[in-house]
């Protein structure tokens, strides 16, 4: 029997100076360096996932607290994958085994393979307790001269109206050491406040109250603890907003995203006493905050029979 990688199939993209890899489960981006130099934090390909490393989020990211949720007159009930806190966490595609369709490996469709420097994935999320809709994932991985920009298509496939969102979910890495001693810029003119136990959202409020938050201007992270979701933030001409971690030679690695991503989770990946203790600062650009599914704020409401969003973002070298 040929040997499969706990992670699945493996896709390698080389472009220039940059190098990837892409694992099927959970639509993963296992690894990713620049001149040899890791830009996230990446695992083995014959490792269980750490946690959410890497992996696409949908049909939510972050959490639906307590895992219910009202809907289209319904009460839905979700599993609960956060039980330490209780809630569903990160949506229902992590460990779903996506495929490749005929538009990998370039603008020819030739199938993927060894060299090339585009990989397109897809996978259906089926209707489920919690979660009654099917939706039709496709995810394309491109890497270029730019870095490697990932995009994300979801088409709902059922004849009634879909809640969605997504994010990813990388570990940005600057250099050598860790997130206390990097430098983080994050455009970002307000924070979501949540509670100090669940996380469960409470408010919205500027960053400006908070000086521990406010990273608007380059500064060095230090042992500030991060697990909030950003919003307000400053974009360039097309919409495009960027989270900048490096290091104190101004070395590192940017994330870039657009304007269907409304906010930002920055998580310091604290971790007292165990493995990937703050050795990468997780960057999740989201189409909707925490808990989206009950307060409705900027959730995405998918038309019936195919109706369709799409997300996409960018992570590339700083030198």
């Amino acid at each position: 029997m040929t040997h499969r990688a706990r992670s699945g199939a493996q896709y390698a993209l080389r472009a220039g100076e940059y190098e990837a890899v892409v694992a099927s489960v959970g639509a993963a981006l296992r690894s990713l360096t620049y001149r040899g130099r890791d830009l996230i934090v990446p695992f083995d390909a014959d490792e269980v996932r750490p946690a959410f490393r890497g992996a696409l989020l949908a049909p939510w990211p972050n959490r639906v607290i307590d895992g219910e949720y009202d809907f289209g007159g319904a009460r839905h009930r979700l599993a609960i994958t956060e039980p330490e806190r209780g809630h569903a966490l990160h949506g229902l595609v992590a460990w779903l085994d996506f495929a490749p369709t005929d538009d990998s490996g370039g603008p020819g469709g030739h199938g993927f393979g060894a060299g090339d420097s585009c990989i397109a994935l897809a996978a259906v999320i089926e209707p489920q307790a919690g979660y009654p809709w099917r939706i039709s994932l496709s995810t394309t991985f491109t890497l270029d001269a730019a870095g490697l920009t990932q995009t994300v298509r979801a088409v709902n496939e059922s004849e009634t109206p879909a809640p969605f969102g997504v994010g990813a979910h990388p570990y940005l890495v600057a250099g050598k050491g860790r997130v206390d001693d990097w430098m983080l810029e994050l455009p970002a003119r307000d924070v979501l406040d949540v509670t100090g136990d669940r996380l469960v959202p409470i408010g919205v409020r500027a960053v400006v109250d908070d000086e521990r938050l406010d990273f608007r201007i380059r500064r060095r992270v230090g042992a500030t603890e991060i697990d909030h979701a950003f919003t307000g933030l400053n974009r360039d001409a097309v919409g495009r907003a960027q989270v900048r971690v490096t290091d104190a030679s101004g070395s590192g690695v940017a994330m870039t995203w657009d304007d269907a991503c409304r906010w930002v989770q920055i998580h310091t990946a604290d971790r007292a006493g165990a493995a990937g203790h703050r050795i990468g600062l997780a960057v999740e650009p989201m189409t909707c905050p925490p808990d989206a599914f009950n307060t409705g704020t900027d959730l995405l409401v998918l038309p019936p029979n195919g109706g369709a969003a799409e997300a996409s973002w960018t992570i590339s070298a700083v030198e």
